[in-house]
């Protein structure tokens, strides 16, 4: 979990692999709306999120029912989270976390993602940071960032 640009999908994608789950991208179950809504440069809120984060819910829960899966999701509330694992309670969370800076510059070197830098400010003010969850800096390499994770949730197990 973390702002957009933090790193979820390359880190998920790496820990995924390590951990040999599936991977998912919470953007990628977006309604059409929301990813116009976010693509014309305007932050969603709670009532666009709420659906959304209802079907992410079932799939956590299917996936749980298998043998798990990672999620890259911002997840920036904590009421989204309790949503998130409302379902499934066996839910950890991992937070990638970062300066605005560093973020920032991440944003507007990547292409082809319809999350405008402009809407960066929106999620850090929307961010809650969490209480229970895996905490890891991200000024360091995705492989230090995705190794540190699977060392902590060995750590869990």
């Amino acid at each position: 979990m973390g702002v957009s640009g933090s790193g979820k999908s390359t880190v998920g994608k790496m820990l995924a692999e390590r951990l040999g789950l599936p991977f998912y991208d919470a953007d990628d179950f977006h309604p059409p709306s929301n990813v116009e809504k976010m693509s014309s440069g305007q932050p969603l809120n709670d009532a666009d999120r709420k659906p959304w984060l209802l079907a992410l819910a079932n799939h956590v829960r299917d996936w749980n029912n298998t043998n798990g899966a990672v999620l890259a999701c911002s997840a920036l509330k904590k009421s989204y989270r309790d949503l998130l694992k409302s379902k499934s309670p066996d839910v950890h969370f991992i937070y990638l976390k970062g300066s605005r800076r560093l973020i920032l510059q991440r944003m507007k070197n990547r292409s082809n993602h319809y999350m405008p830098p402009e809407l960066l400010d929106s999620q850090l003010d929307t961010l809650e940071e969490p209480a229970k969850a895996i905490i890891v800096p991200i000024d360091q390499s995705p492989e230090a960032i995705a190794n540190q994770i699977h060392k902590a949730m060995r750590d869990i197990e």
